[in-house]
C-alpha cells in the first residue's frame, strides 16, 4: 500500500461496570489500569485518547498526561462511545482502533498485527485471535465467555461463536485440540473510519441478539473483518479477582 495511514487508538473506560465498579481506576502494581493500557497503547499508536463518561476517570488521566474525551452515559457498546469519541477529536484519521481499557498488558505486537491488517485494502474492520493450544485443554475451548472464529484462506472472519466452532467429527471432544486449530477471539478491533460511523447506525441483528456478540451484526450486514494472529495471552481484567492475577503476572514479569 502506498498511501500511510494514519490510525487513532480510542480506549473506552466506563466507571460503571457491574462485576467490578471503578475498574479503569483500580492500582495495579502502583499505577490506575487505565493508565497502564494508555501507556503500552501509546507506545505503538502516536495518537491515543481515553474515552469515558466519568468524571473520576477524566481526571485520573489529565493527571497522568493522558489525552481524553468526555463521552455520554448512554452508549450500549464501546464501539458507540468510540465513534463519539472520534467525533470529537475534530481530525480526521483512516482507522480507529478500540482497545479495551481492561487491557493493562496488552502487547505492542498485537497493537502492530490489527493495524497491518488494513495493508489489506479490502479490510474494512480488523480483530485478533489467538490459536487455543493443547495445553489450554478442552475446558477452555469449550467456555462461552471465550468467543470463538473461524477464519477463511484470506484472513477475514467467517463467524464468531460461543459455542466451539468447527464441530469435529467423529473424532472425541477429548482430542480436539490435537486434530485442528481453534482461535480464541481477543476483543480489540479496528475499523476504517468511515465503517465505523455506518456500523453504529445498523440496527441489532438476530446473530448478535443470539450470541450476545456485536460483531456478528456487521458480518450479518456484508462487513469483511480481517483477522491478525497473536501467540500473546492477555490478561484483561473484569472482576477484583483478575486483578489480583493481573498484579500475579505483573510481579513475575519483572
Amino acid at each position: 500500500m502506498d498511501k500511510k495511514l494514519h490510525f487513532v487508538a480510542i480506549i473506552p473506560a466506563r466507571y460503571a461496570s457491574t462485576r467490578f465498579p471503578g475498574k479503569p481506576l483500580a492500582l495495579l502494581g502502583g499505577k490506575p489500569v487505565i493508565q497502564r493500557v494508555y501507556e503500552q497503547v501509546s507506545a505503538v499508536v502516536e495518537d491515543a485518547v481515553v474515552a469515558t463518561d466519568d468524571e473520576r476517570i477524566f481526571a485520573a488521566v489529565e493527571a497522568f498526561g493522558g489525552r481524553v474525551v468526555m463521552t455520554s452515559t448512554e452508549h450500549r457498546s464501546g464501539t458507540d462511545r468510540c465513534y463519539e469519541a472520534y467525533q470529537k477529536l475534530g481530525k480526521t484519521y483512516d482507522v480507529v482502533i478500540n482497545v479495551q481499557g481492561d487491557e493493562p498488558f496488552i502487547a505492542h505486537s498485537q497493537l502492530r498485527a490489527i493495524m497491518s491488517c488494513f495493508d489489506d485494502e479490502q479490510t474494512e474492520i480488523a480483530t485478533l485471535v489467538k490459536p487455543f493450544t493443547e495445553e489450554d485443554g478442552i475446558e477452555a475451548l469449550e467456555n462461552p465467555n471465550s468467543p470463538k472464529v473461524v477464519v477463511d484462506a484470506a484472513s477475514k472472519a467467517i463467524y464468531f461463536s460461543r459455542s466451539v466452532i468447527p464441530y469435529l467429527r467423529g473424532v472425541e471432544r477429548e482430542e480436539w485440540l490435537k486434530h485442528h486449530t481453534f482461535y480464541k477471539h481477543i476483543g480489540m478491533y479496528a475499523f476504517r473510519s468511515e465503517v465505523l460511523r455506518a456500523i453504529t447506525a445498523l440496527h441489532q441483528s438476530s446473530l448478535e441478539r443470539a450470541e450476545s456478540l456485536e460483531q456478528l451484526r456487521w458480518i450479518e450486514n456484508g462487513y469483511k473483518i480481517g483477522v491478525g494472529i497473536s501467540d500473546v495471552e492477555t490478561v484483561g481484567i473484569d472482576t477484583p479477582e483478575d486483578l489480583a492475577r493481573a498484579e500475579e503476572f505483573l510481579a513475575n514479569k519483572h
